[in-house]
C-alpha cells in the first residue's frame, strides 16, 4: 500500500479565508485506510460556526472577484491547474491512501482534473453571451453573463479530485466564490487542493474548504441563508432533501445524482470486447461511479456465452491497492455492510449469486473493505438490488429476446444517468442512442468515461436537468442577463 505523504496533518484542516483552521469545538474523527483499516489522521469535525465563517469569507471576498475579467480569473485558474499537474504525484499518493485505489489510477483521475482545469481556464476567453435583433427601429439587445454570489459545493468521494474540480473550476471563472464541503471520507484529497489553490495566488476567501461529516457540516451549508446557489453530486435520497431545502429559499441547485445503469449486449456484439467492457464498467473503481454498469441486459441468443466469459473473467480480476490490481476497497466499512445486506437480500427473494457476494476476508484483505466482485442473475428488475444504487462492484445479468425488448428493460429504471449497447448494427446503435432514456448513451464501449468538454448529468431520478462540466456547467455557475440599449437617431 502507497505510505501518505509527510505533508499532510496529522489532524485536516479547514481552509476559510485564506487560513487553515480546526473546528472551533476542538472535535475531529479519525479518517481510517480503506485498505487495511488503520487510522490515516484525524479530521476537524466542523459545523454550522466553521461554515458560518467559511460563507461570511466568500461573501467579502466575491465581489473583487467577479470585478476581475473572465479572462483573468481564467488566468488564475489555469495558474492552478498548472500547479496541480506539478503536484500530481503528491496528490496522486493522497488519493491512493484515502481511496485504496492504485497509485495509476490516482495519478490518472488527477491528471482528469488537471484538464478539466486547463479546459474551464480556457472558457474565460470564451465567457460567452449573444447579441441578436430587436423588433424596434434602433434598439439593440444582448445577453451577458453574470455570477450568482456565494456557492456551496458539496462533493462525493468516489472520485476525490476530479469531482473537486468539476466544481471549483466552473463555479470560480463565473466569478462567483465558493465554499467546498470536503467528502468526509476523502478530506485530505480537498485540503491539498487547498494548498494548491493558495499558492498558486489565488485571493483569500474565493475558495473556502469545510471539512466535517455530512449531517453537521454539509446540512448547514446547503441550509445556510447567505448561500446564492448549491452545487451536489451524491446519492439521490440526499438530493432530494438538498432540494426541498433549496426549493423553501428559491435557491439554485444542480443535482448530479445516482444511476443504475444499463449495458445492453446484442446477438451480434463482439462478445469479447462487450465482456472487457463489462468488466471495467462494472469493477473498475470497485464500482463506485455513478456512471457504473450495474444492469447487463443480454439477448437469449448469446446470454450463456457472455456469462460464461463474464464469470471466467471476473473471477480472476486481481483485488488490492497496487498497480497490477484490478479494484480496490470501497470507501469505508458502512458502505461494505451496505452492500452486502443488499446480496443477501436478493439471494432470499430467489437470485441466484454466480461469483462473489461477499467480503474478502483472506489475509491479505481481512483489514479493509473489500467486497468480492459479484455477479448476479435471476432477479426481479423491480426488485430493490434493480432499483437501489449500491455503488460498488456488484452486477446484475437479465435475460431478454430482443432488441425491442433489450430497451423497454433498459428504460424501466427510477434512474437515467448512463447507458452503452454493444452492436455491429449501425441501425441497433442509432436507434439505442436516440430511444434510451439516459442522459448518456455508449455504442460499444462502456457506461462510463466523460471528457471535460463533455456535458454530465441524467434523466429521472438521476437529476434535475443541468449539466457540468462541459461549457453547459456555465449554466449552472453563472445567470444570464438581458440588456437592452435604444438609441436616439437625433443624437448621432
Amino acid at each position: 500500500m502507497h505510505p501518505l505523504p509527510d505533508s499532510i496533518p496529522a489532524t485536516v484542516p479547514n481552509w476559510i479565508d485564506g487560513v487553515q483552521t480546526a473546528a472551533a469545538s476542538g472535535a475531529a474523527f479519525d479518517k481510517r485506510s480503506p485498505h487495511s483499516g488503520s487510522v490515516l489522521f484525524q479530521v476537524a469535525r466542523s459545523g454550522a460556526p466553521e461554515v458560518a465563517a467559511a460563507v461570511a469569507a466568500a461573501r467579502a471576498a466575491q465581489p473583487a472577484w467577479a470585478a476581475s475579467t473572465p479572462v483573468e480569473r481564467g488566468e488564475r485558474l489555469f495558474a492552478v491547474a498548472r500547479l496541480l499537474h506539478h503536484y500530481r504525484e503528491e496528490m496522486a499518493a493522497v488519493v491512493a491512501a484515502e481511496t485504496g485505489m492504485s497509485r495509476q489510477a490516482a495519478l490518472g483521475e488527477t491528471g482528469a482534473a488537471v484538464a478539466q482545469g486547463e479546459f474551464m481556464a480556457g472558457e474565460g476567453r470564451r465567457f460567452y453571451g449573444r447579441t441578436t435583433t430587436s423588433a424596434t427601429a434602433n434598439k439593440y439587445a444582448m445577453t451577458v453573463r453574470q455570477p450568482l454570489g456565494v456557492a456551496a459545493l458539496v462533493i462525493a468521494a468516489n472520485t476525490p479530485i476530479a469531482n473537486v474540480a468539476w466544481k471549483v473550476f466552473p463555479a470560480l471563472l463565473c466569478g462567483n466564490a465558493a465554499v467546498l464541503k470536503a467528502a468526509e471520507d476523502t478530506p485530505a484529497t480537498a485540503w491539498l487542493f487547498g494548498r494548491i489553490a493558495e499558492e498558486a495566488g489565488l485571493p483569500a476567501g474565493v475558495l473556502n474548504i469545510v471539512q466535517g461529516l455530512g449531517e453537521e457540516a454539509g446540512a448547514a451549508l446547503v441550509a445556510h441563508e447567505d448561500i446564492d446557489l448549491i452545487s451536489f453530486t451524491g446519492s439521490t435520497a440526499v438530493g432530494r432533501r438538498i432540494a426541498a431545502s433549496a426549493g423553501e429559499r428559491l435557491v439554485k441547485v444542480s443535482l448530479e445524482l445516482g444511476g443504475k445503469n444499463p449495458l445492453v449486449v446484442c446477438d451480434d456484439a463482439d462478445l469479447d470486447r462487450a465482456v472487457e467492457w463489462t468488466l471495467l464498467a462494472a469493477f473498475s473503481n470497485a464500482g463506485q461511479r455513478c456512471a457504473a454498469a450495474s444492469r447487463i441486459i443480454v439477448f437469449d441468443a448469446v446470454y450463456e456465452r457472455f456469462r460464461e466469459r463474464l464469470l471466467e473473467r471476473t473471477r480472476a480480476l486481481r483485488v488490492g491497492p497496487e498497480d497490477g490490481d484490478d479494484l480496490g476497497p470501497v470507501i469505508n466499512r458502512r458502505q461494505l455492510d451496505n452492500m452486502i445486506a443488499a446480496v443477501e437480500e436478493a439471494r432470499a427473494a430467489g437470485a441466484t449469486v454466480l461469483t462473489g457476494g461477499g467480503r474478502l476476508q483472506d489475509e491479505a484483505h481481512a483489514g479493509g473493505c473489500y467486497m468480492a466482485p459479484t455477479v448476479i442473475e435471476n432477479v426481479d428488475p423491480h426488485a430493490a438490488i434493480s432499483v437501489t444504487e449500491l455503488f460498488g462492484p456488484i452486477t446484475c445479468l437479465y435475460r431478454v429476446p430482443d432488441f425491442e425488448a433489450a430497451l423497454r428493460l433498459a428504460n424501466d429504471s427510477p434512474y437515467g444517468l448512463t447507458s452503452c449497447i454493444h452492436t455491429r448494427s449501425i441501425h441497433r446503435a442509432t436507434e439505442f442512442t436516440r430511444r434510451v432514456e439516459a442522459g448518456v448513451a455508449v455504442v460499444n464501449g462502456g457506461t462510463h468515461g466523460s471528457e471535460p468538454h463533455m456535458p454530465f448529468g441524467g434523466l429521472k431520478q438521476s437529476g434535475n436537468g443541468f449539466r457540468e462540466p462541459g461549457t453547459e456547467a456555465l449554466d449552472v455557475y453563472s445567470e444570464l442577463k438581458d440588456i437592452y440599449i435604444n438609441i436616439d437617431p437625433e443624437s448621432l
